[in-house]
């Protein structure tokens, strides 16, 4: 009963509570997902190279050398800089306070090398993506179109720059691989013949050999598809499972380390495995919690919820907005503030009744 009157309007233009705890919990997980087991206090550099999730700053750029910081860091040593999302990097270790930010230290980890050798970086860390290097979101493209990760070089790319032509990305496809990680790494259009969801790509009439796989000796026990075809363009489109069908003889692993491409056979490299481990790291959600408070609320109680939470949205927008147009990262100590402003102005309500002696 308590959830089927969470369904009344307060008005027509108003949100149910059950709406509104849905949402909270899709952002929730959403947010788990994309930040993983990244917290907002310790800095991540002594867990050594993993995926994480990472930001550029703009502000610190120093010698002008693309660098990536952790999630601790973006908020307590990059506050009120100029930072650029990248979502999730592999095998990256935090570079705030190293030597590409000059004289700037971490506050978090003072004992850091000058250089992550083992980092890799692209146009991402400049705040470019996708073949047409534009910034996202971009201010000169008003089309909305959607941007994908290569699981290869973890650049961003728009759907209609792809080079499928145009072929809209598949519903029901798991990962992709751009068109210029599978032109450098042709081997990999043997395995799409079977395994892609996206099998009409174009094909290149050159009949292009594939430079790193001898397909006339393949080793006993290879399970390279041998099915002769011509070098397809575009990029591909990856079935669920994919990997678990790479060859791993000898030859073919000798042949992803030559390529840098290794972690292809790592089933934790996965954005979806990482994803996974970090909405499992969560314990009770805050749609949890909020459907056991309204099942102890009267009708009554429910519409005055609603009411605040209306009168409090809007507060936050409001709040939030000076952040977005001083391109502030919002922190908890902000959110705890604005909170306490709204207790603080919830108690200025409270009239002390006066009686008439």
């Amino acid at each position: 009963m308590a959830e089927k009157s969470a369904d009344i309007l307060e008005e027509d233009n108003s949100v149910t509570m059950l709406d509104v705890l849905q949402e909270e919990n899709q952002l929730e997980e959403d947010a788990y997902a994309v930040l993983g087991a990244s917290d907002d206090k310790n800095c991540t550099y002594n867990k050594g190279y993993i995926r994480q999730a990472l930001y550029a700053c703009k502000t610190c750029r120093g010698d002008g050398n693309p660098a990536g910081v952790c999630l601790a860091c973006s908020f307590q040593c990059h506050e009120g800089h100029e930072l650029v999302e990248l979502y999730t990097k592999r095998h990256f270790r935090c570079d705030c306070g190293n030597s590409k930010f000059g004289d700037k230290k971490c506050s978090l980890e003072l004992t850091k090398l000058d250089t992550n050798e083992e980092n890799q970086y692209n146009q991402n860390f400049d705040g470019f993506y996708c073949t047409c290097a534009r910034p996202y979101p971009d201010p000169e493209d008003t089309s909305g179109d959607e941007m994908l990760q290569c699981v290869v070089c973890e650049d961003w790319y728009h759907s209609k720059h792809l080079g499928c032509g145009d072929i809209s990305p598949p519903d029901d496809y798991d990962e992709l691989i751009c068109s210029g990680c599978m032109q450098k790494h042709t081997f990999l259009w043997k395995y799409a013949s079977k395994y892609s969801v996206n099998r009409d790509a174009k094909k290149d009439s050159s009949n292009g050999k594939d430079e790193t796989v001898d397909v006339e000796n393949v080793p006993a026990g290879c399970k390279i598809p041998l099915e002769p075809q011509s070098t397809s363009t575009g990029a591909c489109f990856w079935a669920e499972g994919w990997r678990s069908s790479l060859c791993t003889c000898d030859s073919c692993k000798k042949t992803y380390e030559q390529s840098g491409i290794e972690f292809l056979l790592d089933p934790m490299d996965s954005v979806q495995v990482y994803e996974e481990a970090g909405k499992a790291s969560q314990t009770e959600s805050q749609y949890e919690r909020g459907m056991k408070a309204l099942a102890s609320l009267g009708h009554v109680q429910q519409l005055t919820a609603i009411e605040e939470f209306n009168n409090m949205k809007e507060r936050l927008k409001e709040y939030l907005q000076k952040f977005a147009e001083n391109k502030k990262i919002v922190r908890e100590e902000d959110i705890k503030e604005f909170f306490s402003g709204m207790e603080a102005n919830k108690r200025q309500k409270v009239v002390v009744p006066t009686f008439c002696r």
